[in-house]
């Protein structure tokens, strides 16, 4: 009994870091997909593991079944979200969980757009974009046939394709937010609005816990006039240091009382696209 309880713990361990990489990429919340981890971990000690003939599969079709419900219902519990909602950011350098397998579909823009995908169609581009399943695979686990699983990750890519800019590199996206934050920090608004592109758009998440902006920001103009009437209080007697927040480079801001912000940007060749606020403390924790 003991040999076997080792055993599952050792299939366990060893699925752990892409049973968390699926889980956070459905779910954009790392406490949501450490509790759905948790929950196929119950499952696995109950389950007739003799049946199982290959436990990576088993626990794979597992965590994105269980993700796949908790999106639905993550979806109603976000109306009562003060806000903007932007997914957790997680410390890619320091979270081999997170970081051990493909970078693919991890940056917060890409998870902010899965967000308009079904549950399903999500599921199937993470499995197949980010951790390279078999489209057969992917079929067994989301139920559904191979074709329509071709058409699930077909109309995803195109969704995202449509959505979005080829980004920058990521070292300029880099240079991109050390000017961005110069400018901001200086109140200089000139330099803001060359920065900007045209049709830029800034996105604070606080749920209310701190001032921030209710709603989306549009325009390179009327963003860089805000940011620079935020400078005197935003970034005063703040300690700044450059990390990595879903694989791109964010700038974390803290005070005495600890963490207070993360920041970061995407960019094309038109300039800063979009500006990422993560001001909400229960969102903060792998920055702290």
């Amino acid at each position: 009994m003991t040999q076997q309880l080792d055993e599952a713990e050792s299939a366990f361990a060893a699925a752990r870091p892409r049973l968390f990489g699926i889980a956070y990429r459905m779910t954009g919340s790392v406490a949501d997909a450490e509790d759905l981890v948790q929950e196929v971990w119950v499952r696995w000690q109950l389950a007739d593991r003799a049946a199982v003939l290959n436990p990576e599969a088993y626990l794979a079709t597992a965590i994105t079944r269980l993700a796949i419900n908790e999106s639905q219902t993550a979806r109603a519990r976000r109306e009562t979200y003060v806000g903007p909602w932007l997914p957790e950011p997680v410390d890619t350098s320091a979270d081999p969980q997170v970081g051990a397998e493909q970078g693919a579909v991890l940056e917060l823009a890409v998870l902010m757009l899965l967000e308009k995908l079904t549950p399903t169609e999500r599921a199937a581009y993470v499995l197949r974009e980010a951790f390279d399943y078999p489209y057969r695979e992917i079929a067994e686990i989301v139920q559904t046939s191979e074709v329509a699983t071709r058409q699930l990750v077909s109309r995803a890519r195109k969704h995202l394709a449509d959505e979005r800019r080829v980004p920058v590199e990521r070292a300029d996206q880099r240079k991109l937010l050390e000017a961005f934050v110069a400018a901001a920090q200086a109140g200089d608004l000139a330099a803001l609005e060359k920065l900007f592109a045209q049709d830029v758009v800034s996105w604070s998440d606080s749920n209310g816990s701190i001032r921030a902006a209710g709603r989306p920001l549009f325009g390179a103009a009327s963003l860089a006039k805000i940011i620079s009437g935020w400078a005197p209080s935003f970034w005063a007697g703040a300690e700044a240091s450059f990390v990595e927040a879903n694989g791109l480079t964010a700038i974390r801001l803290r005070k005495d009382s600890g963490t207070y912000a993360v920041i970061t940007v995407t960019a094309s060749d038109e300039g800063i696209d979009q500006v990422l606020w993560l001001v909400n403390p229960e969102k903060l924790a792998a920055f702290q």
